[in-house]
């Protein structure tokens, strides 16, 4: 078959199609199929194709037929090609229709920043997994295959990015229904693992997990499920107590292990294939920022062996640097290092915890100053922003111009993005413009394919090593870290990142680069460079990008891959391997295997680990590796074995000489932070007991705003939340709303209203005059609720009859609130009063004081016909009628409400709505500047007369 190739940014020509293309084509149909080709290719751009196959495709004089065809778009491109595509409903990944829990969780997925992924295989599989990271995700499913377990593997999924305690409940949720739909005569298995993570906070996901757990104990003591627990990352010890705790707490087997354990070990004791230790080896303290044998030292001073000083001499093979020169690969010093001591970043975006993330460690490291000289964010002016040096208080500029961040710091020569997918690949581009970056980490997952081909090629023709995109970074100890990279300080720590070993990696994934950290910590003498390439198709730089580095550099002694199905780049290692490019001591394993167990193609967590080929399964990977002489475990349990074992040959040999560990100074923890994992107390400033807004979703008063909603509590029943802390009976939050609606206007002529229109009037905006009004009530106007509660409660409660309280009032030429109208009378009665009074009389329990009141009005109404219980007496009495015999309140606390002023509130509520709508009025009706006419002003001068005398004293 003919074949042309077309370079990435190159048109497709006409005369290359017909003298490569359509040779043997009868020359009366080359015109039209060349049109039809380049017209095609044309659109597959456009488009954004990432595959097209049209096979067979029948010319009839000038007429084309397709007649079969195949292909795919780039999802990730959606927001580019929305309008173009239409509504394109994507397919499963693993090639058939979802169930509807794939549905939901996919739905999740669409609606989250986090990732969620699920897939069924067999729905009666005794093992089920819930893994945190995809590559995580798919090493434990190869370590179930491998193991014997391929025909019981039930589900294919993970959780990553951080999703929330709300998310990994609806997540394990779902899983856990499925798991005890039917029970298994040996149990069932439930796996919930995963790598160290980066910056996901364990303990509040698997707070998540917990709920879902509790809520489906029953099934699981009786489906007699086993749970098996592996994780790490910041505060994994509060989450592994909390499961610890769990399992006492419902009666489970839950066996739980933190980063002391091989991550996939819990997949072997599952399995019966390594015994399960009675005595887990003991973990740090949550968060100890401190080496055990370094706490109680002073902190050293700076200047402990960077990766740019002497290395100890050794006796690495006198062929490593003369192979590489023989096959025309000769990196100099400054391409072998991308990052030294000195490396001066560039930081996109405002991500400030990563930063701070990036100073502590390269304070740990002992670096003269800090690796962030600047951040970059477009959407804010020119600023600089705080951060912590050790103990002290630093500030970072912050440009919203990245011209003037570069003339500001020539020397910087590293740029970290954290753009969103929508703008890396812009950003990205303006940043190659800048002769002085060398190097460009892409974080952003999900950038079009066709753009990263682009930057790439661009990136490559001016000398720019692009790490990403879907990436965390990469590390180099003792140096310089790349954003969220190494996770907490207390990894970093623990897996010896502040100073350089002599094991170089390089990696896709980003969540399992942090765990090859911890692999190598436990097996070697950790870590000199660690990249995490990326999980899209395209990467940035290749395996061999780095390794090359890793094999010119006197200071890497062995090499460890972790590859993944999908793609063709380990056979550049396998190819320079067998001709002597690479000769160092080379640890390789292909993640994927599980791949052949699946009957349709496996997309799995990353964009790029799908295999288009035999040779890009992971198993031929292997394979091949294993052949050019590199050392693959039998599968990625053995991985940390292997590594051991290499590096103790390299060691016996004298090829790495140990070195005498230094400890790093001490970082103090971040207040945040160590307030997040409740190590410290502080004061609060302020106290709060009606409303919760922190969590999934908004609470009043414990209430989720969803149950609200649900069981239709209306405004009454919020307001019995928020300002009496309880849900009242139906017929009292009734009771609430109509106070609400009597109160909201009586008219533009009272006083609240009168002053709310003359502000209106005055051009004051719509605060300025409902506060107007607001302002004047009081005593006279509305503010008698109060007030009529208190004197007829005092006296009801005194055992004073209604005519002695009358009496005792007049002696004390004291108004009694609440009784007398300006306008309403017996013989014009108020219908709100009448409205009000027959509801309590009709629902509520019992109303005595209401009773009391209207033996009141009795009196005072045979003196004068107006002195009748008012709107404000009628619910001053009703209210404390309500509160007093609903039964959901103490007499103390009916009490206190109304001394505090509860009932007023109600009329200042009411209220305000007709205010608000007097300001909508007199606004709608464009009414002008309001002035007093004279004829309702009476002047009363002095006497002239009487102004001489006084002028006369």
């Amino acid at each position: 078959a003919l074949k042309l190739d077309v370079p990435v940014d190159e048109k497709l020509s006409a005369s290359d199609v017909k003298s490569k293309l359509l040779t043997h084509v009868p020359e009366s149909a080359k015109q039209p199929l060349t049109d039809f080709i380049t017209t095609l290719y044309q659109v597959y751009q456009d488009l954004h194709f990432t595959y097209l196959e049209i096979n067979p495709l029948v010319v009839k004089g000038t007429q084309i037929y397709i007649l079969d065809l195949a292909a795919k778009i780039d999802q990730c491109a959606e927001f580019l090609c929305k309008a173009k595509w239409g509504n394109v409903e994507f397919p499963p990944p693993f090639g058939r229709d979802a169930l509807p829990e794939e549905a939901y969780i996919a739905e999740l997925d669409a609606k989250s920043g986090a990732s969620l992924k699920l897939t069924v295989l067999n729905r009666r599989g005794r093992i089920w997994t819930m893994v945190a990271g995809g590559g995580a995700s798919v090493i434990y499913a190869d370590t179930i295959c491998d193991l014997g377990g391929a025909s019981e593997l039930a589900n294919y999924g993970e959780y990553s990015g951080a999703p929330s305690e709300q998310q990994t409940y609806e997540y394990a949720k779902t899983i856990l229904s499925l798991m005890t739909e039917e029970h298994n005569p040996d149990g069932k298995i439930l796996i919930i693992g995963g790598g160290i993570a980066n910056f996901t906070n364990v303990a509040a996901t698997f707070k998540g997990i917990v709920r879902a757990l509790e809520e489906f104990q029953q099934k699981l003591v009786e489906g007699k499920v086993t749970i098996y627990v592996r994780r790490a990352g910041p505060n994994y010890q509060e989450g592994l107590r909390i499961m610890r705790e769990l399992g006492n707490r419902l009666g489970l087997p839950i066996h739980v292990f933190g980063p002391e354990t091989h991550m996939t070990a819990i997949v072997s004791m599952a399995l019966g294939k390594r015994d399960i230790p009675t005595t887990p080896k003991a973990v740090p303290t949550t968060a100890n920022f401190l080496l055990p044998a370094s706490a109680n030292q002073p902190s050293p001073s700076s200047s402990r062996r960077g990766s740019q000083d002497k290395v100890t001499p050794s006796k690495t093979s006198p062929t490593s640097a003369s192979s590489a020169q023989q096959n025309g690969v000769t990196p100099s010093s400054r391409d072998i290092n991308l990052f030294t001591r000195d490396t001066e970043c560039i930081v996109w975006g405002m991500q400030q915890r990563a930063v701070q993330g990036m100073l502590d460690f390269d304070y740990v490291c002992s670096r003269t100053k800090p690796s962030v000289v600047a951040m970059i964010y477009p959407f804010t002016g020119d600023h600089k922003q705080k951060f912590y040096w050790g103990h002290k208080e630093i500030l970072i500029p912050v440009y919203k111009n990245m011209d003037d961040c570069m003339k500001k710091h020539p020397t910087a020569d590293t740029l970290v993005n954290f753009a969103s997918l929508r703008s890396a690949y812009d950003s990205t581009i303006e940043t190659l413009n800048y002769p002085q970056i060398r190097s460009i980490s892409i974080i952003a997952e999900g950038i079009p394919e066709n753009l990263t081909r682009h930057l790439i090629k661009v990136a490559n023709a001016k000398g720019v090593t692009i790490i990403g995109p879907a990436t965390v970074g990469g590390v180099k100890p003792g140096c310089f870290k790349i954003g969220n990279t190494g996770g907490m300080l207390d990894n970093i720590l623990a897996s010896k990142l502040y100073r350089p070993g002599s094991v170089a990696y390089v990696s896709r994934s980003g969540g399992m680069s942090n765990e090859l950290n911890n692999i190598i910590a436990l097996n070697a003498d950790g870590v000199y460079e660690g990249i995490a390439i990326g999980g899209d198709r395209y990467p940035g730089s290749t395996f061999m990008d780095h390794i090359l580095r890793y094999q010119a550099n006197p200071e890497v002694k062995m090499i460890v891959l972790l590859g993944e199905v999908g793609g063709v780049e380990e056979y550049q290692l396998v190819d320079a391997m067998k001709n002597g490019t690479v000769n160092k001591p080379v640890i390789a394993w292909c993640i994927g295997t599980c791949a052949k167990m699946f009957t349709s193609e496996v997309q799995f967590g990353h964009a790029g680990s799908c295999a288009n080929a035999d040779t890009e399964t992971a198993n031929a990977k292997n394979e091949a590796l294993r052949a050019a002489g590199a050392t693959v475990p039998k599968s990625f349990d053995e991985l940390g074995t292997t590594i051991h074992d290499v590096y103790s040959q390299l060691v016996a040999n004298g090829t790495i000489v140990p070195r005498p560990e230094v400890a790093p100074p001490t970082v103090p923890m971040d207040f945040n932070w160590a307030r997040e994992l409740g190590l410290i107390r502080k004061p609060a400033s302020f106290m709060t007991s009606i409303c919760d807004e922190r969590g999934q979703e908004l609470l009043y008063a414990g209430i989720p705003i969803t149950d609200i909603f649900k069981e239709d509590m209306g405004i009454g029943g919020v307001l019995s939340l928020l300002w009496f802390q309880r849900r009242l009976p139906r017929y009292a939050t009734k009771f609430i709303e109509m106070c609400l609606m009597v109160t909201a206007d009586h008219g533009p002529a009272v006083s609240g209203a009168h002053n709310t229109i003359v502000c209106a009037r005055a051009g004051k905006d719509l605060i300025s005059s409902l506060t107007s009004g607001l302002l004047t009530i009081g005593d006279r106007f509305g503010g008698a609720l109060d007030a009529a509660a208190r004197q007829f409660s005092t006296a009801f409660d005194s055992g004073q009859i209604p005519m002695e309280f009358v009496n005792e009032m007049r002696k004390k030429g004291t108004l009694i609130m609440g009784i007398g109208h300006r306008v309403k009378s017996l013989n014009n009665p108020d219908m709100r009063v009448v409205i009000l009074k027959e509801y309590a009389q009709k629902h509520f329990p019992a109303t005595p004081l209401l009773s009391y009141a209207l033996e009141v009005e009795q009196i005072t109404t045979s003196k004068k016909p107006n002195l009748i219980l008012n709107v404000d007496g009628v619910i001053g009495v009703a209210f404390v009628d309500l509160l007093r015999n609903t039964g959901c309140f103490t007499r103390e606390e009916a009490q206190e409400f109304i001394e505090i002023g509860a009932l007023n509130a109600l009329f200042v509520l009411g209220r305000s709505m007709g205010f608000i709508g007097h300001f909508l009025d007199q606004k709608r009706l464009k009414q002008g500047l309001y002035r007093h006419p004279w004829d309702d002003i009476s002047y009363i001068m002095p006497e002239t007369s009487t102004m001489a005398n006084i002028d006369s004293i």
